[in-house]
């Protein structure tokens, strides 16, 4: 892999994508994730370290390629995205909806004129199954685990999850979650995290203080270590992909 200049590589927290269109912090045009990347003249990474980058793409046209060079996520915010596979059924995004290409998988890529993702990808040390896995916002959802006890300020909530994509190798998991209202105080982020919210809204608390508030159709990165409080007062349901990847 190329090397990839330091762009936000220490603990923060990373506004992706508004959905609304404001405007996010500006990122450098045409980097890339090696010399591989099919999408080098519209990748923009917004946050890198070693092993993982995350940030946004713009993609016209199509594109086969013989072994896609890494695990990418890709949420989709704009346009319509279809990928074709040998053997499988065609698949076609809309925005809200994603995918994750695993590693080596040999494909055709088709995007609509104005067509945008939010990507997480995974660069080094994933040895996952080659083929894609949807992302569905209708997938069904079991219990899982809440935010420790001590952390919570009010009732604990009823959480939700359903992991779409699994590589153990790159401590990688891609699904949906969704949870009950709650609150919690601020704490190193445990992995690092790129949500795509669905429903609801969420306040989350830097540790200089700053609030980020993100809805449904925005994209945001936490970083592995980034101090980070949650509150949200309505019911959230979001994509997620979760690495432990520290840089």
């Amino acid at each position: 892999m190329t090397a990839l200049p330091e762009i936000a590589s220490s603990p923060a927290l990373v506004m992706l994508d508004r959905a609304s269109g404001e405007a996010v912090p500006t990122v450098p045009a045409g980097v890339t994730l090696g010399d591989a990347d099919p999408f080098v003249s519209g990748r923009e990474v917004a946050w890198v370290i070693d092993g993982a980058a995350a940030g946004r793409v713009g993609f016209a046209g199509a594109v086969d390629v013989d072994s896609f060079p890494h695990t990418e996520t890709m949420i989709v915010l704009a346009g319509a995205l279809t990928l074709s596979v040998a053997g499988a059924p065609v698949l076609t995004l809309s925005p809200g909806s994603g995918v994750v290409i695993a590693r080596g998988t040999r494909l055709r890529i088709e995007a609509t004129q104005g067509t945008r993702w939010a990507f997480y990808a995974a660069t080094t040390g994933t040895s996952s199954v080659p083929g894609i896995t949807p992302l569905r916002a209708d997938a069904a959802l079991a219990p899982s685990a809440g935010p420790p006890a001590d952390l919570l300020i009010g009732p604990a909530p009823q959480c939700r999850s359903h992991n779409a994509f699994i590589d153990e190798a790159a401590k990688l998991r891609a699904g949906l979650w969704d949870s009950t209202p709650w609150a919690r105080r601020s704490r190193p982020h445990k992995l690092s995290e790129l949500m795509h919210i669905l429903e609801g809204t969420v306040d989350l608390t830097g540790g200089d203080g700053t609030v980020l508030t993100v809805g449904p159709g925005d994209t945001v990165l936490v970083a592995q270590g980034a101090p980070c409080a949650w509150d949200s007062g309505v019911h959230v349901t979001k994509f997620y992909v979760v690495q432990e990847a520290t840089g």
